[in-house]
C-alpha cells in the first residue's frame, strides 16, 4: 500500500469514525458505538485492527514475516518473537491512526492469548497489558481458534449453531459453534496440520527453486503447480479410512509423498534439492489426497450433527476458515460436499482466513456484547501455547461409528 493510498484510507476511516461518533444519538442522548482494538501475535503475523459493534472495520494493519521464514525454511520461534517486538508498536499505531480513533475512545482491548507459539503470544500480551494499564481499559483475552471460527459472523449473517472446519498450518479442527464461547469439538488432527504437511512437501520438492514459485509459501506453491498437474499419475492412500471418527492425520500421507519423491529422484538420477520433471503431478496428487481426507471427515461430522439434532437439516451451515481455507481445490471439494447434503457453505474473504487483527477485534466485540471474559483486573493473566477448543465429544463421534457414503467429487 503506497503512501497516497494510506493517506486517503486514513482520511476516509477518520471521517467514518467521526461520523459514527456524531450521528449515534437517540432522544438527545449520545449513544457512542463500542470500539475494540484487536491485537494478534500468535504465530508469525503481527496484526492490529479497530472494529466497532456494528462490524465496521475502522482501521487495520498487518506485518507479515513470510519472506524471512521462507529464507530459513520454516518459522524459528526466537526470530518470530524478535520481529513481533520490532513491529508491534508501529502496527498498533497504524491501525489506530487509520481508524481515526484514540486509545481513550476504546471500549476494550482484545488480544490473542492462546493457543500459539509461546514466545510470540508473550509479545502481544505484554504490549497489550501495558496499554490496558496505562489507559485503564478492560481487557478481553481471546482464544485464537474461537476467533477464526466466528470471523464469518463479521462478514455474513450466520446464526448459532453451525459446523465449523478450521484449516491452517498449525491446526485442523472440526467443531460445532453453539455460542460465542460455546463449542463442541468433534475431531482434530492427531499429528500435523494440513498446511504444515503441504509446506513440508513443498520444501522436499524444493519448490522455492521453481521459477513459478520462488516467492510463494509452500502450500500456495503446491496449489499453483497442481493446477497444471495430473493427479492420476500418482495415487496416495487417503489416511484413516478404517477409523470412523472425525480426527485427521497428515504425517503418514507426508511420508508416502516423500517416498515417491525419493523413488523418482533415483529414477531421474537427481540429488535431493534438484527439481523433478514430474513435480506438478506429485503436487496435484498430494493436494487431492489432502482434500479427500478433509472432505470425508467433514462428511461424517455432518451426518453426526444431523443424527443427534445438533444441527437442523433445514438450515445447517458449514463454515470453513483458516489459512488453508484459501486453497481453491480443497474449498471446491467442501462446496460439493455441502451442496450434496443441503448445507449452506461459507468462507470468510481470503484476507480474513489468515491470521489478522480484525478477527481478534471482532471476537472482542462478540464477547463484549455477550458479557463473556471481559476483565477489569488482569492479575494472573497468562498466555497458553496449547489450549483445547470447547468440550471434546470426539469419543461420542467414534462410538457412533458412522459409515460415510460414497461421494462423487469431481473437482
Amino acid at each position: 500500500m503506497n503512501s497516497i493510498t494510506k493517506s486517503l484510507l486514513k482520511s476516509v476511516k477518520h471521517g467514518q469514525a467521526a461520523w459514527l461518533r456524531s450521528s449515534s444519538t437517540h432522544s438527545g442522548k449520545q449513544c457512542l458505538p463500542k470500539l475494540v482494538l484487536g491485537i494478534e501475535t500468535s504465530c508469525d503475523d503481527t496484526g492490529a485492527a479497530v472494529v466497532d459493534d456494528a462490524g465496521n472495520i475502522l482501521g487495520e494493519a498487518l506485518h507479515c514475516q513470510k519472506e524471512v521464514h521462507l529464507k530459513t525454511g520454516g518459522i524459528i520461534p526466537l526470530v518470530a518473537q524478535q520481529l513481533h517486538r520490532e513491529n508491534i508498536e508501529q502496527i498498533v499505531k497504524e491501525a489506530l491512526s487509520i481508524s481515526g480513533v484514540s486509545v481513550n475512545e476504546l471500549a476494550a482491548i482484545a488480544t490473542t492469548v492462546k493457543p500459539g507459539l509461546a514466545l510470540s503470544l508473550g509479545v502481544g500480551l505484554e504490549y497489550s497489558l501495558k496499554l490496558v494499564n496505562k489507559y485503564k481499559k478492560p481487557f478481553i483475552p481471546i482464544h485464537h481458534m474461537e476467533a477464526h471460527a466466528l470471523t464469518i459472523r463479521l462478514t455474513n449473517q450466520v446464526e448459532f449453531p453451525f459446523l465449523v472446519l478450521l484449516l491452517s498450518g498449525g491446526h485442523c479442527i472440526l467443531a460445532v459453534a453453539q455460542g460465542v464461547s460455546d463449542f463442541l469439538l468433534l475431531g482434530q488432527s492427531i499429528d500435523i496440520a494440513p498446511g504444515d504437511m503441504l509446506d513440508k512437501v513443498a520444501r522436499r520438492l524444493s519448490l522455492s527453486k521453481h521459477p513459478e514459485c520462488h516467492s510463494m509459501a509452500g502450500g500456495k506453491a503446491i496449489e499453483h503447480l497442481a493446477q497444471t498437474g495430473n493427479r492420476q499419475h500418482y495415487t496416495f492412500r487417503v489416511p484413516m479410512q478404517h477409523y470412523r471418527n472425525c480426527d485427521f492425520s497428515f504425517s503418514g500421507l507426508q511420508n508416502l509423498v516423500n517416498k515417491v519423491i525419493i523413488q523418482k529422484e533415483k529414477e531421474e538420477g537427481l540429488q535431493k534439492g534438484e527439481l523433478l520433471s514430474c513435480i506438478k503431478d506429485i503436487a496435484a496428487a498430494a493436494q487431492h489426497a489432502v482434500a479427500v481426507h478433509i472432505v470425508k471427515r467433514t462428511y461424517r461430522a455432518m451426518l453426526f450433527c444431523i443424527k443427534h439434532s445438533i444441527l437442523s437439516p433445514k438450515n445447517a451451515t458449514l463454515v470453513v476458515s483458516g489459512g488453508v481455507a484459501s486453497n481453491q481445490y480443497i474449498r471446491k471439494g467442501l462446496q460439493i460436499l455441502a451442496d450434496a447434503n443441503g448445507f449452506a457453505f461459507l468462507c470468510p474473504p481470503p484476507r480474513l482466513c489468515t491470521d489478522n487483527g480484525v478477527m481478534i477485534a471482532w471476537n472482542g466485540i462478540e464477547r463484549l456484547r455477550a458479557g463473556l471474559g471481559v476483565l477489569h483486573c488482569t492479575d494472573g493473566i497468562r498466555y497458553e501455547a496449547n489450549a483445547p477448543l470447547g468440550i471434546d465429544i470426539s469419543k461420542r463421534v467414534e462410538e457412533d461409528s458412522i459409515k460415510v457414503p460414497r461421494l462423487k467429487m469431481k473437482i
